[in-house]
């Protein structure tokens, strides 16, 4: 499959150069249109999973048209679309102020759409007893006042925690340190690694460690209830209480995104800087669409726009 695809792309690529040497070129030297062509894109690896599935389904509807994926960090992802090295980037925030002004100084007006919110899942190995955990105790690790699993759990089995990251430039990162850290320093035993996979390969062989990773990483495709994990690990159940019980923990399933009773959520934008129009728009306008919300509903993230059907999931 995935040789096919690449000589799909390769042909488009072909076909694009042929009809571009054919025809004007407009000032810019552009020529792909809202639904044709050959375009690159950025997105922070984190959400790999389900930017990949919108694309294969995108490029199925649009033979004419072909996405050409980068999976980097989020500093990476913002910072191409600031070069316009590229013109969509699909990242865990919108833009700051001051890369507003950086694009308006030079006559852009870029457009922030929201496309889903997402959840950071907290994983573990699957010798690890323990199964709840507070935003409070996730800050005391993240921070270094609770370096060993005892500290949190006084009859854990367990000995230090190493809390384990995607990226260091990754908006998994970003979120911990502004969200749950509130800018205080990272313990010294928070690693960090390149990607979600390499993270959940690295849990799953040691039983010391925890994982952060966006929850569109573990969800089981071919569970339609969207209440399935990846069996590899252990999700924890998280609370935003001060002490964490079965009763107020709740693990990043749909409908507790859907409602916000899990406190590690986080949006998902597509950041578009596209005044033609052409086929960053295209891409962009699909994943706001019907069908494209109803890939983002069915992954087990919660669409911007489609309705959620809400199941009754509470079972600790």
């Amino acid at each position: 499959m995935r040789v096919v695809k690449q000589f799909r792309l390769s042909g488009l690529i072909v076909m694009s150069a042929l009809l571009s040497a054919c025809q004007h070129k407009p000032k810019d030297g552009l020529t792909d249109t809202y639904t044709s062509g050959v375009i690159a894109i950025a997105a922070d690896e984190s959400f790999r999973p389900i930017v990949q599935e919108e694309i294969d389904v995108f490029e199925g509807l649009y033979p004419l048209a072909g996405i050409v994926p980068r999976y980097v960090t989020e500093v990476e992802a913002v910072n191409l679309l600031l070069k316009d090295s590229l013109r969509l980037a699909i990242t865990s925030r919108r833009l700051t102020p001051e890369e507003m002004n950086s694009f308006n100084s030079r006559k852009f007006f870029p457009q922030e759409i929201k496309i889903a919110t997402d959840g950071l899942a907290l994983i573990t190995n699957l010798s690890n007893p323990d199964t709840l955990i507070s935003v409070n105790d996730f800050y005391r690790i993240l921070t270094g006042e609770a370096k060993r699993w005892k500290d949190i759990y006084p009859s854990s089995p367990l000995g230090c925690i190493t809390l384990v990251f995607d990226n260091k430039n990754s908006g998994t990162v970003r979120f911990a340190m502004d969200s749950i850290a509130k800018g205080a320093q990272l313990s010294e035993q928070v690693k960090a690694l390149k990607t979600n996979k390499e993270v959940i390969d690295y849990v799953t062989r040691t039983p010391d460690a925890m994982g952060v990773i966006g929850v569109n990483w573990l969800s089981d495709r071919n569970d339609s209830t969207g209440l399935s994990f990846s069996k590899e690990v252990h999700v924890m159940s998280v609370s935003a209480a001060d002490e964490a019980t079965p009763a107020n923990s709740y693990k990043p399933y749909q409908a507790y995104l859907f409602y916000g009773d899990y406190p590690l959520a986080r949006s998902i934008y597509a950041l578009l800087n596209d005044p033609r129009n052409a086929l960053p728009w295209g891409f962009a306008s699909f994943l706001a669409s019907d069908r494209g919300q109803r890939i983002i509903l069915k992954s087990g993230l919660v669409p911007a726009t489609q309705p959620v059907r809400v199941v009754n999931i509470k079972d600790e």
